[in-house]
């Protein structure tokens, strides 16, 4: 059998699936559109299936030569959309829900964190990137915004049960659906408030086996860094400087350098001088030209009628940025992941009215670090944000280290201490199973459907394996560069008196399982599932379900979790839907009286394009109207066992006699060290949301716009931040005392165009607006507006506000007084705004400045060309409306380090970008204004690609004996365009302190291959 297959336009299509029914085997057309296909006698149907067009059968029983046409059906890949508890078709759903699939995120230029690659891909999820360590780089998630200032993460549910994101590698996802309003979250109650992600993984289709293997090679590079001058032009700044404040600190002319001095730092005249002037570029040290990121995917996907099945294997390498310093001590240290993921997806058709689901998986990571660090011990990238460049060499001709002997901490070695940090492997072993057996029941009610589910997941934590190499110390040295006087740190050998001598003496360390990090979690759920259509156009459905969750960390009480779930929808005709859900949700955080709670949610959508008045517009492909609104909970902010009182043992009573043998009571204090509150609570959010669907001109374009409003009230707020008075005498205990409010609205659009000669040009692009405002959070009554929480947003950022220069000293005068460091102003200072007017700059002028934290805008644009084999795309991702603290001060400290901040004022440049730094005089600690203070916004290139497919009907696959192959070139976080002096959206990795920096963050230059067996 041999023929052609066109789409409708009658442009050949290639790469469309053709199988003969109920046999495995199979081919695919050509560039041509052209097929060939060997057909048993027994059989006479063949099915013709191409991604985006509707699925077709064809009788060719007597026929020889087919020509086949595929209609457009755009909408097939979310006909279908993941919902909480089970599946609706997308016509009938009405709630707020963006869903992608695995394919989208495989393209994400070789990032191995899903987070990372739903970046821009998903309306209304809003990530934010801090690091690039190894095994570290999953963004923060928000979805739309944030309502409350305790815990914002959404809830992550991997095939419908609670794990964490990172526990699945992508080339085993299907596909992931963002449930965002009341209608799609209330059915999880509590835990649903912050919205939630639902990771789907794949299962095996039935047919022959499938391989499907996928390899990525990516190169990393530092992203951005701050800039700093070297050392010669950080000293004329300082000269500068010293001339600028010599009136009012004559005594800093004694640090005052000649231009020929100067001149060596750049041009020294051999490596003596070199090294007593040393010009050290940091980033160059410390960080390589690029490192290495491995990944590859191995999956098998096939089955019968009875089995089917998908097995998956997934390894992951992530190279270290930084450099390998010689030690000589046998060890390499840095940073670095491995991870090896395993998975098995099966299907078995027990009879045919039962069948039983199973999912296994497992990984095991090992995680690479210096002994005894953490995520945010800065010691080893320092020297990349704050050590100057001519404190020292950082390892001296002759092998000792740089060290600065004035003040060590002024000049950390991050090359010294990296070297010589030893190595700790941590290990994290998970293994997660999920069994669902599904038992139709229409042998009783026609339409129902039982499902009943159990989950056991198990993770385990080694920590303390490596190298220690702690109190071993090395030699170190510093050279003066005023009198060339080299100081060495360890004079003498401490355990013998004689000379230093560098010794070997780190031991290795067997490692232990960390108990505290130990996880452990049961769930278990039945389901009851009822379909029913009445009359053809009366289409009802109905859910109700039970489950239990017991988890628990370490050697902790375990936590429960339990919730009684129901769902009922009405679909007429495809024109109108009416839904409502409820959960009856229990948490062990509360007291019993409070243990319970009931929340619920409806929903309505209207079909318009359904309307036979709306037939005559045949450009409206679909047009529908929803709305829903309701209430949910949440329980994760705050500790447990808030709503009782805990109690302290210690200290006793003096018995009335002074002095120093006094006499003590014999017994023993028992107090209140906590305040309970067994009034403790759920946190609510009603949400309330209306949106329309549309598509238009054969699905040429298409979207939704939604309006959406979060109304958070009881939320919990800890003593320490509300009004009590000091004489209360304690901590007042947490309350559900604030409220929060958060609106704003999202649009997608998509746009589709096949036009002839195999191409296909496409876009996606969506914009999300989100905003909040706290309503209430117990500020004191008598406090003045600005200075209440109340009517600012959640991460709002305070600042002393900056009005220009005072270029004269008349106009210095005649400025505000300080409260501190008023004599040491300079022209050339910062006007400062007296807020309150007072008279004086002082903590009560640290206002509401620009925007939170958080950027209240997100948008992305994806634009794409598909040409017979050929595939390309390029996606832009950007925030505005942000604001990001980074303060990086040059000469902080008297030493030389610069920072590149644009240009500096001068009396013949009274609109410099920003004032001189000082040496040693003292301004006012209001000094700085605003000044760093950043604007967050950015624009980045996030993702781009270039791609070819060879079919199988290529004679290079064909000899091979592959069934197709992708080869790739593609990269991530290409570029960025932004006001920050980094390349950190956020600070929350390292210690938080934007100016003791992180692990920097990373670009990527992936090529890769897809091959199919």
């Amino acid at each position: 059998m041999s023929g052609t297959v066109y789409d409708e336009k009658r442009i050949p299509l290639m790469g469309v699936n053709i199988t003969i029914k109920g046999q495995s085997g199979g081919t695919q057309t050509g560039v041509d559109g052209k097929f060939s296909i060997q057909v048993p006698s027994n059989s006479s149907t063949l099915v013709f299936y191409f991604v985006g067009m509707v699925r077709q059968e064809i009788d060719v029983t007597g026929k020889t030569n087919l020509s086949v046409v595929l209609k457009d059906d755009v909408g097939q890949l979310d006909e279908v959309v993941v919902v909480g508890y089970g599946t609706q078709k997308r016509e009938s759903v009405v709630a707020a829900i963006a869903q992608t699939s695995g394919k989208v995120l495989e393209r994400a230029g070789g990032v191995s964190s899903i987070g990372a690659a739903l970046t821009g891909n998903v309306p209304g999820v809003v990530t934010t990137a801090s690091t690039g360590m190894p095994g570290e780089e999953d963004p923060q998630i928000l979805i739309r915004g944030r309502s409350t200032w305790n815990n914002t993460a959404p809830l992550i549910l991997v095939d419908g049960v609670e794990r964490p994101m990172n526990s699945v590698d992508i080339g085993s996802v299907e596909s992931v659906s963002v449930l965002k309003d009341a209608s799609a979250t209330a059915v999880f109650g509590v835990k649903g408030a912050n919205g939630v992600i639902l990771i789907t993984t794949k299962r095996g289709q039935e047919g022959k086996a499938s391989i499907r293997g996928t390899i990525n090679n990516a190169l990393k590079v530092p992203s951005k860094l701050p800039g700093k001058y070297d050392a010669y032009d950080a000293l004329r700044v300082k000269n500068e400087v010293i001339e600028y404040e010599l009136a009012l600190r004559p005594e800093s002319w004694a640090d005052y350098l000649p231009q020929q001095t100067i001149d060596k730092y750049r041009y020294p005249a051999d490596l003596a001088e070199a090294e007593r002037y040393p010009n050290v570029n940091w980033d160059n040290v410390l960080f390589k030209d690029y490192a290495t990121s491995h990944n590859a995917n191995l999956n098998i996907s096939g089955g019968t009628e009875k089995v089917k099945y998908f097995a998956n294997a997934d390894y992951l390498y992530e190279g270290d940025l930084f450099r390998t310093f010689e030690n000589n001590r046998g060890y390499e240290p840095g940073y670095g992941f491995n991870r090896l993921n395993m998975r098995s997806n099966l299907d078995f058709k027990l009879s045919k009215t039962t069948s039983l689901r199973a999912n296994i998986s497992g990984s095991r990571g090992v995680k690479k670090m210096p002994w005894g660090a953490n995520n945010g011990d800065y010691n080893y990238w320092i020297s990349a944000y704050a050590t100057a460049p001519d404190v020292f060499i950082p390892k001296y001709s002759d092998g000792t280290w740089g060290y600065y002997a004035p003040n060590v901490q002024k000049g950390l070695n991050s090359a010294r201490n990296l070297a010589l940090s030893g190595i700790d492997y941590t290990t994290t072993n998970r293994i997660t199973t999920d069994f669902a057996l599904d038992q139709d029941l229409g042998m009783f009610l026609n339409g129902l459907n039982f499902k009943g589910t159990i989950a056991l997941d198990n993770s385990f934590v080694e920590g303390g394996r490596g190298v220690n190499d702690l109190y071993n110390d090395v030699q170190s040295k510093w050279i003066d560069p005023v009198t060339g006087k080299v100081t060495y740190q360890q004079a003498f050998d401490a355990t013998n008196r004689f000379d230093f001598q560098n010794g070997i003496n780190w031991s290795t360390s067997a490692g232990s399982v960390q108990n505290y990090s130990t996880y452990r979690r049961l769930f278990y759920q039945a389901q009851l599932n009822y379909s029913k259509t009445i009359a053809k156009n009366h289409n009802i459905t109905a859910m109700g379900l039970f489950n239990r969750n017991q988890f628990a960390t370490g050697s902790q009480i375990p936590n429960n979790r339990e919730d009684w779930v129901f769902r009922t929808t009405y679909n007429y005709a495809g024109k109108y839907m009416v839904e409502y859900n409820g959960s009856y949700n229990g948490s062990a955080k509360f007291a019993p009286e409070n243990r319970f709670a009931f929340f619920s949610s409806g929903g309505l959508g209207w079909m318009i394009s359904e309307e036979k008045f709306m037939k005559p517009l045949t450009f409206i492909d679909m047009l529908k109207l929803r709305a829903s609104y309701g209430q949910i909970g949440d329980d994760s902010g705050g500790q447990r066992w808030l709503y009782l009182t805990q109690w302290a043992y210690g200290g006793q009573s003096k018995l009335g006699v002074t002095g120093v043998n006094s006499e003590n009571s014999p017994y023993v204090w028992y107090k209140e060290s906590s305040l309970g509150n067994p009034d403790i609570k759920w946190e609510k959010v009603e949400k309330t949301n209306i949106g329309i669907d549309f598509g238009f001109f054969k699905d040429l374009i298409s979207g939704k716009l939604d309006f959406f409003r979060d109304r958070r009230s009881d939320i919990l707020l800890t003593g320490d931040r509300r009004a009590i008075p000091s004489y209360f005498g304690v901590d007042a205990p947490t309350a559900n005392i604030g409220e929060v409010e958060n609106k704003g609205y999202e649009l997608e659009l998509a746009f589709n165009k096949r036009i002839k000669n195999n191409t296909r040009i496409w876009a996606n692009i969506n914009y999300t607006s989100a905003k909040d405002k706290v309503l209430s959070a117990d500020d004191p009554a008598l406090l003045p507006e600005y200075q209440k929480r109340a009517d600012k947003q959640i991460s709002q950022t305070y600042s002393y506000v900056s009005a220009g220069y005072y270029n004269t000293w008349d106009q210095l005068y005649a400025s505000t007084v300080t409260d501190n460091g008023d004599a040491q102003k300079l022209p050339g200072n910062y006007f400062l705004l007296d807020y309150n007017a007072d008279g004086i700059i002082d903590s009560k002028d640290n206002i509401p400045f620009a925007f939170p934290s958080v950027p209240q805008h997100t948008f992305n644009a994806t634009f794409g060309v598909d040409w017979k084999g050929f595939s390309a795309f390029v996606q832009v991702y950007g925030v505005n409306n942000v604001t990001r603290q980074v303060v990086f001060n040059s000469l902080s400290g008297q030493t030389h380090l610069v920072y590149d901040e644009g240009s500096y004022w001068s009396k013949d440049n009274v609109n410099a970008d920003v004032p001189l730094p000082r040496w040693l005089s003292t301004p006012s600690s209001y000094n700085s204004g605003n000044r760093f203070m950043f604007d967050g916004s950015y624009i980045r290139l996030k993702n781009a690609e270039i791609a070819y497919t060879f079919q199988k009907s290529n004679s290079f696959v064909k000899r091979i004996g592959i069934e197709s192959m992708r080869i790739f070139v593609n990269g991530n976080n290409l570029a960025v365009w932004t006001k920050m002096p980094d390349d950190r959206e956020s600070n929350f990795a390292g210690t938080g302190w934007a100016s003791q920096g992180a692990y920097p963050t990373v670009k990527r230059f992936n090529f890769g291959t897809n091959i199919i067996f």
